[in-house]
């Protein structure tokens, strides 16, 4: 009785690993490749993306950490945000965006091609931001 409580649990638990990743850590590049065009750069800090969202066009749910967007050329998007109503937003040629981590799909509802650059930040990992704290001062 008491392996099968154990095995139930590790079950459990292993759906609800397999689920929470699935659901919010989605990558752009896989689930939205007809959008998300190519890794111009990565490395431990970035991954630079180029997006091209020809009209109609929309992404699946996707994730990213904190990000900035650099407009080569703009146009109509309306973004959903996971829990939220779409928003539209007008994109200028041009211009820059520094956009917090979320998860959310978006669709070109305009009549031209927007070319985007979206560089994420990476997280640091956790044992390295423990390694740039200062040490505690002993009393």
């Amino acid at each position: 009785m008491k392996t099968i409580k154990i095995i139930l649990v590790t079950l459990l638990f292993g759906l609800f690993l397999t689920q929470g990743t699935s659901l919010y850590a989605q990558d752009p590049m896989k689930v939205s490749s007809n959008v998300y065009k190519k890794i111009l750069l990565e490395n431990d800090k970035v991954r630079v993306m180029e997006v091209e969202f020809k009209p109609g066009m929309t992404t699946s749910w996707h994730s990213h950490p904190n990000h900035v967007i650099y407009a080569e050329t703009g146009g109509s998007i309306e973004i959903t945000e996971k829990g939220k109503t779409a928003t539209a937003m007008e994109i200028k040629t041009g211009s820059a965006m520094y956009m917090p981590a979320v998860t959310h799909m978006a669709k070109n509802v305009g009549n031209s091609t927007i070319k985007l650059i979206v560089t994420e930040m990476k997280p640091m990992m956790h044992k390295k931001m423990n390694s740039m704290r200062p040490a505690d001062k002993k009393r």
